[in-house]
């Protein structure tokens, strides 16, 4: 695969003027630039040749308008016109365009995108607003850019499953959040939008069959903190913190993802993460708690070193009990009726089976079952919950934890979010799998050193997000539908901290998604990620400079305690001090790994670029610098 920077020059007033290389996210398959340029005035249109294309016409007219602060009219033409930004559905299908490519050619007298698909289009002029978007110095006034570069882009992606999870069960998020959320992604050609609309911290969707779960599951006492350390509810406490969508948002967040070609995928976490539903319905549950209550953060749960948990609560569903699959029957029923994709995510993950080891009930299904461990009863159920799925005419996905009870249907597909093993396991068995692998693409997790960001359990840098292989060597890649970006709400409690959890590493991921493998470069993203961030600085999107940051690793041996400083992006500087004065580009210069002083030392170190500091100041005990030492 190639991709083509060809420097033309334009001769104004007598001085040439080198055009800039497009900074361009996710890369495309091949882009050759051109000499001149097209500019946009209030005179441009917007034409496109066929009926089917007249929605996704007027949508590209008025994001295009909207970058440019032009008016641009749009309309239907059977040919191309001088000054114009032509829509091209081919009448005979390229085969190297797919469903979602297109060729975007931009010249002197207009601009051209060619498609198979509406959803090509769609693309191309993502791929155009990226060209369009204000790019503004920091501290100066962004204006719109209504020149654009002569070039020819040839673009299609590597997978058809492009996802982000956004969880609206830990905060709720309104729907206009829910709508912005859906704006971002597709920017990015990410095409799939994994909707968390259950767990234990509340019930987000309208139910009409099952009022409870809504005016009783879809609230809780309000609490903020750290989570898993926040206050239990006292007794009588109001739930007043939470909310859920209607049947009627529902339909409306739909149709707003259609319309930028994106498929929303609904989850009803089960048979664990219950805990919503069960404070709804307490005869779901093996106990039958009628005290419990959605849980605000509290600590409710136990993890063990190697892996294993117990719950402190039973929240999880009984899968011995026929009135449980009725309740499923009921909610399945209604999802799948709201929601026009393929799949329907059940969940699966975490389900804690002390309480159906203790059950009578599910006792006595495993020996009618002739089953010889509990987790059996999990592959039961989620059978039990697949045929429920398919009979509202819809495929099963699950987490990678369906997979251990051994009964796993053929047709179910496997989201594997434990690492890679199981998405490995799973295609080696022939189920399709989407890859969303915690370590790579969880992107509620911390992206720097935890002593600069917001407590969370563990991290992953940017530069890992980029690192992702969706396929690993020996799997059938026919069998890895794409990969997913997952982003949990349990710290996350407004939109502009999502954003800053987001950005920049579902920039690295949507080229992950869409860009051939072997065009994925990192030095080579690092610009094209900084243009990013200064079209958010001019569209006022929130993102994280954590990558700027230095990144500090220490070992102890021998009593020694050595450290070394790195930084994932490539050009920086980084000064330290451990003589207590604050460092800067009159400080040490860090070149090798450094002997920590005995006594109560303290590292502070800052990341510099041509003499400016970029990163955020560090500073790290000894007690801190030995606590990781490995």
């Amino acid at each position: 695969m190639r991709i083509h920077i060809l420097w033309a020059f334009l001769l104004v007033g007598g001085t040439a003027l080198a055009q800039e290389a497009p900074h361009l996210i996710p890369q495309p398959v091949s882009l050759t630039s051109l000499a001149g340029q097209f500019t946009l005035n209030k005179t441009t249109a917007v034409t496109y040749n066929a009926a089917e294309t007249a929605d996704v016409a007027a949508l590209i007219g008025q994001q295009l308008g909207r970058l440019t602060a032009l008016e641009l009219p749009v309309r239907r033409v059977s040919g191309g016109s001088i000054n114009t930004i032509v829509l091209v559905i081919n009448s005979v299908a390229d085969p190297r365009l797919g469903q979602e490519g297109y060729r975007l050619s931009t010249g002197p007298k207009g601009i051209t995108i060619t498609a198979n698909q509406p959803a090509g289009l769609f693309y191309g002029a993502q791929t155009l607003a990226q060209l369009l978007a204000p790019v503004a110095a920091p501290g100066a006034v962004a204006e719109p850019r209504l020149s654009i570069p002569a070039m020819q882009v040839l673009d299609y992606p590597r997978f058809s499953w492009r996802g982000t999870m956004f969880d609206v069960s830990r905060h709720f998020f309104p729907k206009a959040v829910v709508l912005q959320f859906i704006d971002d992604i597709a920017r990015l050609k990410i095409n799939t939008f994994h909707w968390h609309l259950s767990d234990d911290q509340g019930w987000r969707i309208e139910i009409k069959s099952r009022p409870k779960l809504t005016s009783v599951g879809a609230w809780r006492v309000p609490r903020t903190g750290y989570f898993g350390e926040r206050p239990d509810p006292k007794p009588g406490e109001a739930a007043t913190y939470g909310g859920f969508y209607t049947q009627a948002d529902i339909r409306e967040v739909v149709q707003y993802a259609l319309a930028r070609h994106v498929t929303i995928v609904p989850e009803i976490d089960v048979p664990g993460h219950s805990l919503a539903a069960i404070a709804a319905y307490p005869n779901l549950s093996c106990t039958q708690d009628t005290t419990a209550r959605v849980n605000p953060g509290t600590k409710f749960s136990e993890w063990y070193d190697n892996g294993t948990f117990k719950m402190l609560l039973d929240n999880s569903l009984n899968p011995a009990d026929e009135a449980v699959y009725a309740f499923l029957d009921d909610v399945f029923g209604e999802v799948a009726g709201l929601f026009p994709g393929t799949y329907i995510h059940a969940g699966g993950d975490e389900c804690y089976k002390g309480y159906w080891e203790k059950n009578p009930a599910c006792q006595a299904l495993m020996k009618a079952q002739n089953m010889t461990h509990v987790e059996e009863l999990q592959g039961y159920f989620m059978n039990r919950v697949e045929n429920i799925i398919q009979s509202k005419g819809k495929r099963m996905l699950g987490w990678d934890e369906i997979l251990e009870s051994g009964r796993l249907s053929p047709t179910a597909t496997v989201m594997s979010w434990r690492g890679m093993k199981g998405g490995i396991e799973a295609a080696k068995k022939g189920h399709d799998v989407v890859m969303s692998p915690g370590n790579f693409a969880y992107l509620d997790l911390m992206q720097g050193d935890r002593t600069l960001e917001p407590r969370v359990y563990n991290s992953v840098l940017l530069k890992t997000s980029y690192s992702l292989e969706p396929v690993p060597d020996g799997v059938d890649s026919a069998r890895i539908l794409g990969a997913q970006a997952n982003l949990w709400t349990e710290q996350i409690p407004t939109y502009f901290h999502a954003q800053y959890m987001l950005f920049p590493r579902l920039w690295a991921l949507s080229e992950v998604f869409w860009s051939p493998k072997s065009q994925r470069n990192w030095a080579g993203f690092v610009p094209r990620m900084e243009a990013h961030m200064r079209r958010a600085e001019a569209a006022g999107v929130n993102y994280s400079r954590a990558a700027y940051d230095p990144v500090v690793a220490t070992t102890l041996a021998d009593g020694k305690l050595t450290l070394m400083i790195d930084t994932e992006l490539p050009g920086l500087d980084v000064f330290y001090s451990l003589d207590d004065t604050v460092p800067g580009r009159y400080s040490p210069r860090y070149t090798q790994p450094l002997n920590v002083p005995e006594g109560n030392v303290t590292l502070r170190a800052i990341t510099y670029r041509n003499g400016q500091p970029v990163g955020r100041p560090l500073t790290l005990t000894r007690d801190e610098l030995q606590k990781r030492a490995k």
